[in-house]
């Protein structure tokens, strides 16, 4: 496998490797990552479908890729969504070959181009506190010359250094009092105890964000939920291909063989249905493992009961675990699911209001009509001065195609799922749905008298879901597998927590991106993997994110001691008449 750009390998046909017809596939999971890599096993090393068997522990695909109508609760249920850009180089070169369900002789990607084109996302209101109202500051940074400099030591900082590090050990108060840490913290998801060495790497991947934190420009949004819009067409995509669907399948252990400096998987063991099984396997059987899961073990309440708080470990970890045993190589699971932190975000909720009660409040705070078609937050609406740290997304109505027309969805989370709300005052995992729904109301600037008639008429789902942080927890190297362990012949792992070099988990883009590694790399696919935008190699992304990490000031104008500002001074001189002048005006540095 090797990493390409440009586009010169972009719209080649891979050769047909080597001994193909030979070769069966067993991928674990059914979520993006897996079914990216069945596509990519048809689409690029050219293999039959039939010979290709997805195992999933649930009763439909899609992994934390979800969005349902839930019959019995009578009730939609999102657990979370997805915010996509224009550099998911492995993301769209997927859906490019995805055909939409909805317009005849087009690509998902087409479909999903096109929508963009004519509802761009942007955020007129990014934050708000007092019940509703935007918060002044909002669209300032308000970085102090020392956050800044925390920001670009973090950045100059290699990742062996790192290791098991966390945010606020590489950061001081004056960051976190920043606006810069509370649009990233509650983009990303972000908490101060964890990961530096992934912060690090979301600041070298997402340079290109720091000039739209505030308006939240430069993100994308599928039509429907994430469930709809991506997954119902890959799993139409695959299954008219003939690949096998093991629903209600759970793979409890996977034996690896290690001989000759090789490792070889000899046996994949399963529960399907109730009944175990073996498959024994060979070097031409490959098994492509999703190791972990944020959604595993997510637990539902309703309107009059909170989410339960107990939950097992899950098939996933636990298969996880019983690989690592096997091989140091296998990854350490138990730095993701073991010692969560008790002030993380564990809780979201998704509520469906039945009428247009709310449509006045949403507008007044939003700005924008929720049944125009448009969307309406373009990722989250914060509320700053919430306990929970609260934020809300709502996207474009219908947000599934079976919504009826006087349904408005909207999905909620708390970063800070420990302390007790505002209004309602219980921590969130205590929270019924009707609680819940108060307590967003109440920051929405519902009148008290109002707050509990709507929220009763409406149905709030609460949502506990114990790993969902977990990517971000503290890590050293060697923690995640890599895709393709050291020496394995046919085992690859795929998914968010497998180890690619310089992309970010918690994104789609990981997701497909592991998946198309572990492809090319069992098969030596003669065709490049579009390597890693390279916004933190641009000078141009990184003038114009110095110009935006001081809210908008000329280097001139920087806050800085007198040494500092006499060689700015003197190097603007030396550059007079030059490039980089140019390139210093275009970007409003001087």
């Amino acid at each position: 496998m090797h990493y390409s750009n440009g586009n010169y390998e972009a719209f080649v046909h891979a050769e047909k490797p080597k001994d193909v017809e030979k070769k069966s596939a067993y991928i674990v999971g059914s979520g993006l990552a897996s079914l990216a890599t069945a596509t990519f096993l048809i689409r690029d090393a050219q293999m039959e479908g039939e010979k290709i068997h997805i195992f999933e522990e649930l009763a439909l695909p899609g992994g934390s890729m979800d969005g349902i109508y839930n019959p019995e609760k009578q009730a939609y249920i999102i657990r979370g969504g997805r915010e996509m850009e224009p550099h998911f180089e492995t993301l769209w070169d997927l859906f490019r070959s995805i055909p939409s369900l909805e317009h005849e002789g087009e690509s998902v990607l087409d479909e999903f181009y096109r929508l963009n084109r004519k509802d761009p996302s942007f955020s007129k209101t990014r934050v708000i506190v007092n019940r509703g109202k935007e918060l002044p500051t909002d669209g300032k940074l308000l970085l102090t010359p020392k956050a800044v400099k925390e920001i670009v030591d973090l950045v100059l900082t290699p990742e062996k250094d790192l290791q098991d590090k966390k945010i606020n050990e590489v950061f001081t108060r004056e960051f976190f009092e920043s606006n810069f840490w509370l649009y990233w913290s509650t983009m990303f998801a972000f908490e101060p105890w964890a990961s530096a060495m992934e912060m690090r790497r979301y600041l070298m991947r997402f340079v290109q964000h720091v000039a739209t934190l505030k308006d939240l420009s430069s993100l994308r949004f599928t039509k429907y939920n994430q469930y709809e819009s991506l997954i119902l067409p890959m799993v139409h995509f695959l299954k008219d291909h003939g690949v096998n669907f093991h629903y209600d399948t759970v793979v409890d252990n996977i034996i690896v063989n290690k001989s000759d400096g090789e490792k070889v998987a000899k046996e994949i063991q399963l529960t399907e249905k109730g009944k175990k099984d073996t498959i024994k396997l060979t070097e031409d059987d490959l098994v492509f493992v999703t190791n972990g899961s944020i959604t595993e073990s997510t637990t539902y309440g309703d309107n009059t009961h909170p989410a339960s708080e107990k939950h097992e470990l899950g098939a996933t970890w636990t298969l996880w675990k019983n690989l690592a045993a096997q091989d140091s190589d296998f990854g350490h699971p138990e730095k993701f699911c073991e010692n969560i932190p008790k002030a993380n975000w564990v809780m979201s909720a998704t509520i469906t209001f039945k009428n247009n009660d709310i449509v006045p409040f949403i507008e007044a705070v939003n700005k924008k009509d929720p049944h125009s078609g448009s969307i309406v937050t373009s990722g989250p609406t914060t509320i700053k001065d919430s306990n929970w740290m609260l934020g809300y997304s709502i996207s474009r109505q219908p947000h599934f195609k079976a919504q009826k027309p006087n349904e408005l969805i909207v999905w909620l989370y708390g970063l800070y799922s420990d302390r007790k709300g505002n209004f309602i005052k219980k921590t969130m995992p205590e929270c019924t749905g009707i609680e819940l729904c108060e307590e967003w109301l109440y920051h929405m600037g519902v009148p008290d008298n109002m707050i509990n008639e709507m929220a009763t008429a409406a149905t709030t789902i609460p949502q506990h879901m114990p790993y969902i942080t977990s990517y971000f927890m503290p890590r050293a190297l060697g923690d995640r597998p890599k895709v393709v362990p050291d020496h394995s012949k046919n085992l690859a792992f795929i998914g968010n927590f497998a180890e690619t070099p310089r992309d970010t988990v918690f994104t789609t883009e990981y997701s497909v991106r592991t998946a198309m590694e572990a492809v090319y790399t069992l098969f030596d696919i003669d065709r490049g993997v579009p390597e890693v935008f390279a916004s933190a190699f641009d000078v141009r992304l990184l003038m114009n994110a110095m110009y935006y990490l001081n809210d908008q000031k000329k280097l001139t104008e920087l806050d800085l001691p007198l040494t500092e500002k006499l060689a700015i001074k003197a190097m603007l001189k030396k550059v007079k008449g030059t490039y980089i002048e140019e390139l210093l005006k275009e970007y409003k540095l001087m």
